[in-house]
């Protein structure tokens, strides 16, 4: 790794700065129209070579690094994430209180540094990052008074990681979309960050997921901008009731305990949502990856959340795609902290070696 990409006392945009950022960022020709869910005539990018992936959930993307039961990452999390050998990392972070919500929409100085340590430390281990901004809160209720600011995030994001490796770090614009944030507005919403990102940023991968938290069928009407480096993305914890039973996140209506996993009719939906995903693949010439796929492990043994996971991992990588696991080392997690070790069976469920 050269030596600029592992620095973490690169300079912070100041305020001043990231106000002439942002308006070189309107100056800049992006196509940002879509292209329709129909098949495009467009050159379609190679797929992104997520591989076999993992989810670092609940250590930036909660309120406070490491709150939700998690833990601050460090150095020995890639270390032994790339010896297991998977060959990426996808790193969800908070940005929307971490910044002010008004031009010129600065991010704590503080806050940027600890992503920029937190990447250098995986990309040090030859580890692939998806960095994405998860839970932007106020752009699922209110998208286009919103949309500034997003922008004017992404734009500092891009800018602070312009002179990383583009086949090693990829931008992922927001996680999820759902409530007010659908395929009617997405590409509007997202169209101040693509383009802050492109200014400085014009070649590296963008990832875009769709409506109702990204899940398969969103796949179908999907709009993406006119970017020849643009990439889908899906998640996917079908069946819901199975992989969230218990999860109190999901008020009002929390699974109840004691579903199982694996009966014909869950089979038979498996089939039919990888068949749903060659659709796309057909459709579009796109290759999407699999950002989150898990089972909670409250109500869910880790035998049945590691044959749940080899069950999905059979069913979707022959289409082609990478899948990303969640998560690490908390709810729905692979590692466990307490034991100090991998939980038995996940590995090998995601076609890792064991020992």
């Amino acid at each position: 790794m050269e030596n600029a990409h592992m620095m973490t006392s690169k300079l912070i945009l100041s305020a001043a700065a990231a106000s002439l950022a942002l308006a070189a960022c309107a100056a800049v020709p992006v196509a940002i129209h879509a292209q329709s869910a129909a098949t495009s005539t467009r050159a379609t990018p190679p797929p992104l070579p997520v591989g076999t992936c993992i989810n670092m959930g609940n250590s930036l993307e909660p309120e406070q690094e490491g709150s939700w039961g998690g833990a601050p990452v460090d150095a020995a999390d890639f270390a032994r994430i790339s010896a297991a050998g998977f060959d990426t990392v996808r790193i969800p972070v908070r940005w929307h209180n971490k910044s002010m919500e008004t031009a010129p929409y600065t991010v704590d100085p503080e806050w940027m540094a600890r992503v920029v340590e937190v990447v250098d430390m995986a990309l040090a281990e030859d580890l692939n990052v998806i960095l994405n901004s998860h839970h932007f809160d106020p752009i699922y209720s209110d998208p286009q008074g919103t949309a500034q600011w997003h922008g004017g995030v992404w734009d500092q994001i891009a800018r602070q990681f312009a002179d990383y490796p583009e086949e090693h770090l990829w931008f992922e614009l927001e996680n999820e979309p759902h409530d007010q944030l659908t395929h009617a507005n997405l590409l509007d919403t997202l169209e101040p960050a693509l383009v802050a990102v492109r200014a400085s940023n014009p070649t590296r991968a963008v990832i875009i997921g769709g409506e109702n938290w990204s899940g398969v069928d969103s796949l179908a009407t999907l709009p993406l901008p006119d970017d020849a480096n643009i990439h889908s993305t899906f998640h996917y914890y079908d069946p819901f009731p199975f992989t969230h039973q218990g999860a109190s996140w999901t008020a009002p209506n929390i699974p109840e305990p004691g579903r199982q996993f694996g009966s014909p009719a869950d089979l038979a939906q498996l089939q039919r949502d990888v068949a749903k995903v060659e659709t796309y693949i057909e459709r579009t010439g796109r290759v999407p990856f699999m950002g989150e796929t898990g089972a909670y492990d409250r109500h869910v043994s880790t035998p049945e959340r590691a044959a749940y996971h080899q069950a999905v991992r059979e069913a979707f990588t022959p289409s082609g795609i990478g899948i990303c696991t969640w998560a690490y080392a908390n709810t729905f997690p692979f590692w466990d902290r307490q034991s100090g070790d991998w939980l038995p069976g996940m590995r090998a469920a995601m076609g890792l070696p064991e020992d």
